[in-house]
């Protein structure tokens, strides 16, 4: 196939492929129906598939990629600026000859360096290198990289090997940074492609609560947060006492049972909880791929994030460096996201109810860990905003003391870890999370999540709803 049939295909592909990620990203936003049909029919092949293969390899292929997309981006910004270097020495060439005029001496005769100059200006748009008294090296040297490529070889055959390496390394340079060109674009539309098919598509599906509570209009009492925080205490009171724990009263998991009377690691026991929510919730059932740890786990803790779900690799990862009770909620979290809840607050309802509907006691502690402090922080607002509605909500509901065993077991990451994070850091904490913050935050606001972050603490206005406007479970009726 001819070279330039090949590129008119091309970029017939690209303009194709464009107008794909567009018309997706178009019906997402004005189509909830065919959101909610995309995650139903089309979504699940990319997790069935290529979820599959990058679930072979042992280590995070997500991770991995995310490494070289950051190395691509450096690379580009580098050859930005050395052609933007180089176009501006050429225009400060361009401004000096206009000034010099034309009364310049060539250089002619037998001199091969004259006929290799008169050639390059004949192949530039302008005049080229007018050098009068100077070797022809330097005039290859100088030479426009367009009519350094048309000089013919009985020229350069007659310059000197100096020269000559100058017009092949300039030649090399040029041909790799329009390879690389060519690369970047495609793998830019590549990325856009990825995000639209495995995570922007997912914003404009039907919520969680909507597919299997209906709407929730109600205003919920502030005696009814509490009565939900109290369970929620209640059973992480119970549940300190009950979980292995070591000489040093560290929190340790000591493996759960499969549906066989295997024994399963935590991992395992995570992808098995999220299958049997699956029966309730029909959109929950499926393929799972294993859950990876991260290499970069020092650095997610900087970022006080506790996993990633990678669109790119369709691969749930978590971090192991995190205090090991925050593992189960994490894990059954990233999984979510695996079957197209992509909200946070919904992701961290899931989990909820993964960890708090197991036998397992370490994941109901989990659990019960992961929504009290977003409780808490419900309490402490309307106590400081509506003091008068709290005193009266308080005489109806006191709430419950929670055990200083569970806030000591309620932490992101050991004292320990944090000074072996922060010593051996590249950037500073305060810095990378500030970074990260506006990153998620900003993320989330384009996607439509007008809140941005605040919108992982919606999980409390989740929890209402199931207790209380969805009426299948009562928070007494947990307590047992």
């Amino acid at each position: 196939m001819k070279r330039g049939r090949f590129q008119g295909k091309s970029r017939v592909v690209y303009i194709g492929t464009a107008i794909l990620v567009a018309a997706l990203n178009t019906a997402a936003w004005n189509s909830t129906a065919f959101s909610d049909w995309y995650i139903a029919h089309i979504f699940p092949v990319w997790v069935n598939t290529y979820g599959r293969v990058t679930g072979l390899f042992p280590f995070s292929v997500g991770e991995w990629l995310l490494a070289a997309g950051v190395a691509v981006i450096l690379l580009a910004a580098a050859l930005a600026v050395l052609w933007g270097c180089a176009g501006i020495v050429k225009g400060i060439g361009i401004l000096t000859r206009g000034k010099k005029g034309s009364g310049g001496r060539r250089i002619s005769g037998e001199n091969p360096g004259s006929a290799l100059e008169k050639i390059m200006e004949r192949a530039s748009e302008k005049a080229s290198e007018k050098v009068p008294g100077k070797a022809p090296e330097k005039a290859l040297e100088k030479a426009p990289g367009k009519a350094l490529e048309k000089v013919p070889e009985k020229i350069l055959e007659k310059a000197p090997e100096k020269a000559l390496e100058a017009r092949r390394n300039y030649v090399i340079f040029r041909r790799f940074s329009r390879g690389f060109g060519i690369f970047f674009v495609w793998t830019l539309l590549a990325v856009c492609l990825i995000m639209t098919l495995n995570c922007f598509v997912l914003y404009h599906a039907s919520t969680f609560s909507e597919q299997y509570f209906g709407e929730d209009n109600q205003e919920h009492a502030l005696v009814e947060l509490i009565e939900v925080y109290n369970m929620v205490a209640e059973q992480c009171n119970r549940l300190s006492h009950v979980i292995g724990r070591d000489e040093n009263g560290m929190a340790v998991y000591t493996g759960g049972l499969g549906d066989g009377g295997e024994q399963l690691d935590m991992e395992d026991m995570a992808r098995k909880l999220m299958r049997e929510l699956g029966g309730e919730y029909p959109q929950l059932e499926g393929y799972y791929p294993r859950l990876k740890a991260l290499l970069s786990s020092d650095f997610m803790c900087q970022q006080h994030m506790q996993g990633y779900y990678f669109p790119f690799s369709m691969e749930a990862n978590y971090n192991h460096v995190m205090h090991i009770l925050n593992f189960p909620a994490t894990m059954c979290h990233e999984l979510a996201h695996l079957r197209g809840y992509i909200y946070e607050d919904e992701a961290n309802f899931i989990s909820y109810l993964a960890c708090t509907k197991s036998e397992d006691a370490f994941f109901q502690y989990s659990g019960y860990l992961s929504v009290l402090v977003y409780l808490n922080n419900d309490l402490y607002r309307a106590w400081k905003e509506e003091p008068l509605v709290y005193e009266e909500a308080v005489a109806v509901v006191r709430p419950v003391a929670v055990e200083e065993q569970v806030w000591e077991d309620n932490i992101f990451v050991t004292q320990e870890e944090w000074d072996r994070v922060n010593e051996n850091a590249w950037l500073d904490t305060d810095f990378v999370d500030r970074v990260a913050d506006k990153f998620i935050d900003l993320n989330l606001k384009v996607n439509g999540v007008a809140d941005g972050k605040v919108s992982y603490s919606r999980v409390v206005k989740l929890l209402l709803q199931y207790y209380f406007s969805n009426l299948s479970e009562s928070p007494w009726e947990s307590r047992t």
